[in-house]
């Protein structure tokens, strides 16, 4: 087991958290802010991460502490790595389990074969839609409370790039590998591969596995930093 002294947390390090289901990535920075505050006696110690995960996603998450939250902004724009799953034959709001089904479809064309068919459209350079359930700022305003009080949003698409994808479609599911540049959803991406198969989908699974070149493998839980930093364990 790792402990404190192993660590210069003021002068900087990269902390490598496995983010639990439902916790947002600002509850992750958050609880284990307030212990390096009081073991260095500083009001508010510098804590950040490079890349937020939605709370329904799981999985790795670069969190800087000290002198390197300085580098956030270069960790930012690595590309990442995703697994998941998406289920087909449904469609929600929010492209996710956010929100309830809205519409059902026909899956029994989908085979295999339809799906590798469909693949290069997702492959390289292009153009995606956020959806509308999302942290991006439409006039002023974050899409999502716009969307929760019912608004219509129109949303720009971005440009991205997608490296690498495998699609395997398993009982009206798609269990996928995904390469993706910075500003990519993978909820869109689930939505859009619903509409190229003649039908509609939403993500139900999601769990980053790699940023830049930190793997999750290399990642602690939450409770495992906790034990390194908490002020009730020795040092």
């Amino acid at each position: 087991m790792d402990t404190f002294d192993q660590y210069d947390f003021q002068k900087g390090e990269v902390v490598l958290v496995d983010k639990p289901l439902t916790w947002t990535s600002f509850d992750v920075v958050n609880k284990l802010r307030y212990p390096l505050s009081r073991r260095f006696g500083i009001k508010r110690f510098k804590v950040g991460h490079a890349g937020t995960l939605d709370p329904l996603a799981t999985g790795l998450l670069v969190i800087c502490t000290g002198k390197m939250t300085k580098q956030i902004e270069g960790f930012l724009g690595d590309e990442k790595e995703y697994t998941g799953i998406i289920q087909l034959g449904s469609t929600t709001p929010s492209f996710d389990l956010e929100t309830e089904i809205d519409a059902t479809f026909e899956t029994g064309h989908i085979t295999q074969d339809l799906v590798d068919q469909i693949k290069p459209q997702f492959e390289g350079e292009q153009d995606q839609t956020p959806p509308i359930f999302s942290a991006k700022r439409v006039n002023g305003k974050r899409a999502y409370l716009s969307a929760r009080e019912g608004k219509k949003i129109e949303m720009k698409s971005n440009r991205i790039t997608i490296t690498d994808i495998e699609l395997k479609l398993e009982n009206d599911q798609i269990h996928f590998v995904v390469s993706c540049s910075k500003g990519t959803y993978i909820r869109s991406l689930a939505n859009d591969i619903g509409k190229a198969l003649k039908s509609g989908a939403h993500l139900i699974e999601l769990r980053r596995t790699r940023s830049g070149n930190f793997k999750i493998e290399n990642a602690k839980s939450v409770e495992e930093w906790m034990e390194i930093v908490s002020p009730n364990e020795s040092s």
